[in-house]
């Protein structure tokens, strides 16, 4: 048996220090440094594309004159936005417009893809499977111009299939995309139907990692199909759904600029104009850079505060959230 120290005895032993966070984080880097290399590119484009224009915010605060550049031209401070909130005869119903059709488009839009991965994944034939992806991810690939028209054509009142079967039933024609009171419902169905397949991979991803034990549990205990769905399905990509809920609600004032320019008409601009066609219309073809700047900034404000909040929300019923 050992004597017993003094040092020992008292207490004043050396032990042996832990590493700190920091080298902890400093090793794990090291040892995924190549993983860190293939990031470089996307870091790269990131700074390129994403953080080198922030340069140019400062033009929501200025009087842009191309000959002066951004560092010559006036600094007017907050007389753009002040035009905006209190001026503007248009930025109020444009700003409505926008968060109308964006809030149609999480409604109706945002479920759809879950449904279809949930009815996807009940397919048991692999091969039917298959082509059920295959045709609904196919129209995502194509752009608004051609799908525009593609629409145009088929919802035609006088020469579109769509109108021909409406008066086959004995009813009117529809002007599905001149009149205002159908617009927005046609803007929606048709971005549901070309982004639906699309929007389905991540949830299929999620599905497919659920464990198959847990389905073949509720088997044994008697559960329907339906109860499987309730009990195992949703709760196991809650939280994929609601990280892309959070992401979504990120981009409530993007209401789909490709689709709505080749889309609208005069006719109806009413409902149709958004925050981004205003800027496309004002800033690109008027040439006030300043002003399209100052909505641009007030777009990624708004989308910021409903991140946090959106994220606050998720994180404090449970949910993990995105940080």
């Amino acid at each position: 048996m050992n004597p017993v120290t003094s040092s020992e005895f008292d207490g004043s032993a050396t032990v042996p220090k832990k590493p700190s966070k920091i080298s902890k984080t400093w090793k794990e880097y090291k040892k995924c440094r190549y993983l860190f290399l293939l990031l470089t590119p996307v870091l790269i484009w990131y700074a390129v594309f994403a953080y080198a224009p922030l340069y140019g915010i400062q033009l929501a605060f200025k009087d842009f004159r191309i000959m002066d550049g951004i560092w010559g031209s006036p600094w007017v401070g907050f007389k753009h936005f002040e035009f905006l909130f209190f001026h503007s005869p248009d930025f109020f119903k444009i700003l409505r417009n926008t968060v109308v059709i964006s809030f149609y488009h999480i409604i109706f839009g945002f479920p759809a893809p879950i449904i279809l991965a949930l009815l996807i994944n009940e397919i048991r034939s692999t091969k039917f499977k298959k082509i059920t992806q295959s045709l609904t991810y196919l129209p995502h690939f194509f752009s608004w111009v051609i799908l525009s028209g593609i629409l145009l054509t088929l919802l035609s009142p006088s020469t579109g299939v769509v109108n021909y079967l409406i008066q086959l039933l004995g009813l009117e024609p529809v002007y599905f995309l001149g009149d205002p009171n159908y617009f927005r419902f046609t803007l929606v169905t048709s971005a549901i139907w070309k982004e639906i397949g699309w929007g389905t991979i991540i949830y299929l991803a999620a599905l497919s990692g659920i464990s198959p034990d847990l389905y073949e549990a509720a088997v044994m205990d008697g559960a329907s199909r339906w109860k499987q769905t309730l009990k195992i399905t949703l709760p196991s990509i809650l939280p994929v759904v609601v990280l892309m809920f959070i992401l979504r609600t990120g981009g409530i004032l993007d209401a789909g600029f490709d689709q709505i320019l080749n889309l609208y008409s005069p006719a109806t601009y009413e409902v149709a104009d958004i925050l981004d066609t205003y800027v496309y219309r004002v800033g690109l073809q008027n040439f006030q850079f300043s002003l399209t700047t100052a909505v641009g900034l007030f777009k990624n404000l708004v989308a910021f505060a409903l991140v946090l909040l959106t994220n606050f929300v998720a994180k404090r019923l449970g949910q993990e959230g995105l940080f």
